[in-house]
Formats: C-alpha cells, sequence, structure tokens
C-alpha cells in the first residue's frame, strides 16, 4: 500500500512533528547535519514521535539541496548527509509507517529578486529527490515554501525523477501579508498553480500561523483544489526571545488547532517548529476521540 492509499482508508492521517526544534533542545544546531555527526540524536527524536503513532516519519533532509549547503558553507555531501537521513527514519519506523523524504527551500532568491536561475534550482532539487527516491522514501514532503515560483520547481523536480507522491506545503503570513505568502502569493494561487503542477496534497506549514490560523488558510486552499490537504502548523506564533524565536503553544491547545484544521478540511496534520513527540501525542489523542464519536 502506497501512501495516498492511507487517504482511502482514514479520515485523518497523521504524520510527526518538528526536528529542527527538538535538535536545538540537544544543543544540535547543525540541522541536517546532525544526520551525520549525531545520528543517534536525529535516531531517539524519530523513535519518540513514532510511538506516538503517527502514519509516516519526515526525513531530517529539509535544506540538505546542494544549493544550501554550499551558500551556507555546510560542508557536507549532498548524497551521504541525504542517504543517512533516510536510513534513520527507516530505523526508527513501525511496521506500518512511511517514510516521507523532506525538502525545502534553497534559502537563495530567484532573479530578478536574487541571482538565482530556475535551471539551477531545478538542477539543485532533482538531484536532492534522485537521492531521497533511490534511498527508499515513499514519498516527498515539500515544506516551507516561500516562494510559489520555487516551490513549483521543487515540485517540477521531483516528478522528473520519480512517480512517488509529491506533498507540498507553503509558508503563509496572516497579519501583516492577509494570507499571503513572503512573496505576495495567495493560498488561491498556490493551490491552483500547485494543482496544475502535479501535486498530489498542498498545504500550509509554519510561516507567522499559529493552528486556528492555519485553519483559515486551509479553507481557503479547500475552496480552490480538490487535492488532499495538508496542515502542519506551528506550536503558536513564534515569539522572540532575546535572538531566538519561541513557540510555547501547549499541546493541549495544539490539539485543539488541529481539530479547526480537521473540521476546515484537511486530510493530513502534523506539526512543525516548537512541536513535540507530545504535542502529536495529544493530536493522534484527539483524533482517536474524534472516530469514537463519529462511530456512535
Amino acid at each position: 500500500m502506497g501512501f495516498l492509499n492511507l487517504l482511502q482508508t482514514k479520515p485523518v492521517v497523521l504524520l510527526d512533528g518538528a526536528m529542527g526544534t527538538e535538535l536545538d533542545k540537544k544543543g544540535l544546531m547543525g540541522r541536517g547535519t546532525a544526520n551525520l555527526d549525531s545520528p543517534d540524536a536525529v535516531l531517539e527524536i524519530h523513535q519518540a514521535y513514532s510511538r506516538c503513532g503517527c502514519d509516516a516519519l519526515t526525513t531530517n533532509t529539509a535544506t540538505m539541496n546542494r544549493i544550501y549547503i554550499e551558500t551556507h558553507n555546510v560542508g557536507v555531501s549532498v548524497e551521504e548527509v541525504n542517504r543517512a537521513g533516510v536510513q534513520l527514519a527507516d530505523r526508527a519506523t513501525g511496521c506500518s509507517q512511511f517514510v516521507l523524504g523532506n525538502m525545502s527551500a534553497t534559502g537563495q532568491l530567484l532573479q530578478p529578486y536574487g541571482t538565482s536561475t530556475e535551471t539551477q534550482f531545478c538542477e539543485a532539487f532533482r538531484e536532492q529527490a534522485r537521492i531521497l527516491a533511490d534511498a527508499g522514501v515513499d514519498g516527498f514532503l515539500i515544506e516551507t515554501m516561500y516562494d510559489l515560483r520555487e516551490a513549483v520547481i521543487a515540485l517540477h523536480a521531483c516528478k522528473d525523477v520519480s512517480s512517488l507522491p509529491a506533498i507540498i506545503s507553503i509558508a503563509f503570513q496572516i497579519e501583516d501579508k492577509g494570507g499571503r505568502t513572503m512573496m505576495g502569493d495567495t493560498a488561491e494561487q498556490c493551490a491552483r498553480q500547485l494543482t496544475e503542477a502535479g501535486a498530489d496534497v498542498v498545504g500550509a506549514n509554519c510561516g507567522d500561523l499559529d493552528p486556528s490560523q492555519t485553519a483559515i488558510v486551509v479553507a481557503l486552499l479547500k475552496d480552490a483544489t480538490d487535492l488532499p490537504i495538508l496542515a502542519q502548523p506551528n506550536a503558536g506564533r513564534p515569539r522572540l526571545v532575546g535572538d531566538k524565536a519561541v513557540f510555547d503553544l501547549a499541546p493541549g491547545p495544539f490539539a485543539e488547532g488541529i481539530a479547526q484544521c480537521i473540521a476546515a478540511g484537511a486530510r493530513i496534520v502534523g506539526g512543525c517548529c516548537g512541536t513535540t513527540p507530545e504535542h502529536i501525542r495529544a493530536v493522534a489523542e484527539m483524533i482517536q476521540t474524534m472516530r469514537r464519536q463519529e462511530s456512535q
């Protein structure tokens, strides 16, 4: 059974939560490089999510494309860090859990706002997608995309190298952009263009949204496409403490916000920055309660 078949057997599919902020707690700031430098820490986090009852784990490979690695002087092999990410997630999965290959932005801007070309982006995303597919992922999760153009390029790159399903999730701002991306794209524009580009699932994650605000975007996405909708909000809106972003919405209120996302039309849910295994466990329990109530 493929990952998307879960949508035929479950009303809601549950993904895992944040990896980066969990690594931060362990004093590991390298994120993707932890696959090579601190694999036991990454494995421990994956295992904690696996025990929460989620349906899929996400590899710790979000920005591990060649452009990001080279422009941020990360100093790791694209091949090695991505393969290691898949292997660690695989080791942590239960017998019925899937592994999604995580991809995200390059950290650069396309011309004319920056110096990068669409061809450069496409080559970097194709390389990463091919490695993830060859390593055995069950699908791609392309997330935290702030630029619709870059999102479409990443989606096409995945479809160029593999027939695996591709979930693509956009980071939206709500208060200062009226529900738009950093580049000014509306939820409706994102849903329509990503649907036309061949996405299997579209959604919203991260950005400047709490779970309740994410539910508003979910409704906008649902009105603009027939595809399944993903919602992966942060553990509340980020607030700065010194120079550090803090996410402090507790697991219970987070699960209540996810319930709002489900009511708005989300079929796949999970957590982004600041979420923990406790947040995902609270969501799993909420979904179980919802199913029991519906069956009565």
